[in-house]
């Protein structure tokens, strides 16, 4: 008996297998190479048949990036065109005769990933907070996860961190667009126009800069890109300290693409949620960077596979 992982992303579909104790049996990556709306449920649905040729698989976890509408089986993913309301639930189960199916955000997985063979493990208060492409935060409260109403509790991106609503913020939320990889070019792009000072990010095309040139230049000494790297600091550490105030946790891990090149700021991060926090919950939480990086959200949807058993 095995269990089948499935973390779909907004440009590729990770899968992997695990034994029931855990054990990865099998692990494998598939660019989606532009695929949107039943193109990307077909090629869930090969994944899937291919493993299932090859294991005995028992039960399925799905990590998706997005909503997960348990009732209704259904996916908003805003980064895959066409999935609004995808039946995903439906679309697995048409090739899949396994004892169960479960589907999560894949910031709740990446949290569970973490607490099944991350730096998470007999955590019962933990966060993950991951930030890539947007910002999320998978919670684990008393040993469950945070899902609110509709299942949409962690989408910290929309935490308001400035005094002062600008329509810019309407898309993404206030933290994300500062302190994202998508909002990092943004806001360097910004202080580049407000800023005379020399620096190599000039040398760039503006519409084709990233996080990670920003990181780059950070890493030489850039003056432009060391303010825009200051910046993401200050607000990573307030959104830590917002979320230690609010749940009182155990530990904050660090994740997503950007923890990569970001992971030696996590002391810098600590010590500005000092400023913020309450000050009894700062003592009892220690933060980390994810022990699984990019796997632990794929890890996260084997947990979830191996509980719903």
């Amino acid at each position: 008996m095995a269990i089948l992982g499935l973390d779909l992303g907004g440009t590729k579909l990770a899968t992997a297998v695990f034994s029931l104790d855990g054990k990865l049996l099998h692990r494998d990556v598939t660019p989606l190479n532009g695929r949107t709306g039943n193109d990307v449920g077909t090629l869930i649905q090969d994944q899937v048949r291919k493993q299932l040729r090859t294991f005995t698989i028992n039960s399925i976890g799905v990590s998706v990036p997005g909503i997960s509408r348990e009732k209704s089986g259904t996916v908003w993913a805003p980064n895959i065109p066409g999935w609004e309301d995808f039946p995903l639930l439906e679309v697995i189960r048409e090739v899949a005769p396994v004892q169960s199916i479960a589907i999560e955000s894949d910031r709740a997985c990446s949290i569970f990933g973490e607490q099944w063979q991350g730096n998470a493990k007999d955590c019962k208060h933990a966060i993950f907070m991951a930030v890539g492409t947007g910002i999320g935060a998978g919670i684990v409260d008393d040993g469950r996860v945070v899902k609110g109403v509709d299942n949409i509790a962690g989408a910290v991106g929309w935490l308001a961190l400035c005094r002062g609503f600008e329509s810019k913020y309407k898309s993404c939320g206030c933290f994300e667009y500062h302190a994202s990889g998508a909002g990092i070019p943004k806001l360097t792009k910004e202080i580049l126009q407000a800023d005379s000072t020399a620096s190599s990010l000039r040398k760039i095309n503006i519409e084709e800069l990233t996080a990670y040139d920003v990181f780059d230049a950070y890493n030489d000494n850039d003056t432009i890109a060391l303010k825009v790297i200051s910046e993401c600091v200050a607000f990573w550490g307030m959104a830590a300290a917002n979320l230690i105030s609010i749940f009182n946790p155990e530990m904050i891990i660090f994740g997503g693409g950007l923890f990569g090149p970001a992971v030696h700021l996590i002391k810098d991060i600590k010590a500005e949620a000092s400023k913020w926090a309450q000050p009894i919950s700062y003592t009892q939480v220690s933060f980390r960077p994810s022990a699984l990086g990019g796997d632990a959200a794929v890890y996260g949807a084997g947990y979830l596979a191996l509980k719903s058993i």
